[in-house]
């Protein structure tokens, strides 16, 4: 069972999202809250998923990121988002955002969203991929990202691309017939060679370098 909190200042989309969610069957949605409460929540019921709104009136979801972010075990945390080219995207990612959700992403897509973030995945928006690879990161274009690709072996190259696609380590594994740890040792690895913090920021150095355009079919 995923546990999840939803944090977002309006109550209909709280429901909304504890509807979907629940439906699933194999995801609990422990509280629904505003920006204000959200770190004694977490602090509460341990979630391992958070949904947190980008922007909210009470208190700045970035502000909430970095507060969830700063404790000792803190849970995945994806922001959901009105925007495909919200400012603060490029903010939250490099505080630690493990995904972007938009608000208006299909109900029988969110609950396998919320899966792939409890298993390690990356998850973003097709529209906010394009919005952080065209004009948030690093403005170095496509020969920047490839430079440091290239850093990367062959079999690590193969695993980026299995990150970008949102797998977990265990999932990857399967996928290249090595142990868990193997994988996480690569992973490790990839993100030190790309001087990047998370899976997330590696996934948008693999789209920005076209490693997933090429990839096999």
């Amino acid at each position: 069972m995923v546990r999840v909190i939803v944090v977002d200042d309006e109550e209909l989309v709280r429901s909304g999202f504890r509807l979907i969610l629940e439906a699933a069957g194999d995801i609990e949605v422990v509280a629904t809250v505003t920006g204000a409460d959200a770190v004694k929540e977490v602090g509460l019921h341990a979630p391992g998923v958070v949904l947190l709104d980008i922007r909210m009136p009470d208190v700045d979801g970035l502000t909430v990121l970095r507060q969830l972010r700063g404790l000792p075990n803190p849970p995945v945390v994806a922001m959901l988002t009105t925007f495909d080219s919200d400012e603060y995207i490029a903010t939250a990612l490099r505080s630690g955002a493990a995904g972007f959700i938009l608000k208006d992403t299909a109900p029988e897509q969110l609950a396998q969203l919320v899966r792939t973030l409890a298993a390690g995945g990356v998850v973003l928006s097709p529209k906010v991929t394009r919005t952080v690879v065209d004009g948030y990161l690093d403005s170095g274009a496509g020969s920047a990202a490839a430079a440091q690709t290239g850093r990367l072996s062959e079999r690590e190259q193969a695993v980026l691309v299995l990150i970008a696609d949102g797998l977990s380590n265990a999932d990857i594994a399967k996928k290249v017939h090595v142990s868990v740890g193997t994988v996480k040792d690569h992973v490790s690895a990839i993100l030190t060679k790309l001087g990047v913090g998370s899976r997330v920021q590696a996934a948008l150095v693999a789209q920005r370098a076209g490693l997933l355009e090429n990839r096999p079919s």
